[in-house]
């Protein structure tokens, strides 16, 4: 894939007050380029236990393709081609949720734990056209 349809890929995951960060952002950088710069965030959940939020921005072709290469190990890309029509919203922003325990291992699964988000390129900026190169992403992985 030569060029990347894609404006940018977000990852970010939770690391509750029963998680080690270390962790959470070890199966955060399952996703990353290497030596990439995760931000850190906290916060506080509802009944005042600390929350950190772990999250990454990634902007560049290069580091874009390293992501989707390994969003390619999942086995089933063909599942998420399937369900772009529900996976893109109306402002161009594809959504997949991965799972964060699976990742700490340095597997790639879809599941709970981290947030895939990435703005999908379309000219003009409607969802169809988003769609329609979302699959071609994805078809290529």
């Amino acid at each position: 894939m030569s060029s990347v349809p894609l404006h940018y890929v977000d990852l970010r995951a939770f690391c509750y007050a029963t998680e080690d960060e270390e962790r959470v952002e070890r199966a955060l950088r399952t996703y990353l380029p290497e030596d990439f710069a995760v931000e850190r965030a906290v916060s506080e959940g509802h009944h005042g236990d600390r929350i950190v939020v772990l999250s990454a921005r990634v902007e560049r072709a290069d580091g874009i393709r390293h992501v989707l290469d390994r969003l390619g190990e999942l086995d089933d890309v063909d599942a998420v081609v399937d369900e772009l029509d529900e996976r893109v919203d109306d402002n161009c922003a594809f959504y997949l949720t991965l799972d964060k325990q699976a990742a700490f291992s340095g597997e790639v699964r879809r599941g709970d734990g981290i947030t895939f988000r990435t703005k999908v390129e379309a000219y003009p900026a409607k969802k169809p056209k988003a769609v329609e190169n979302a699959r071609e992403v994805f078809e290529a992985l």
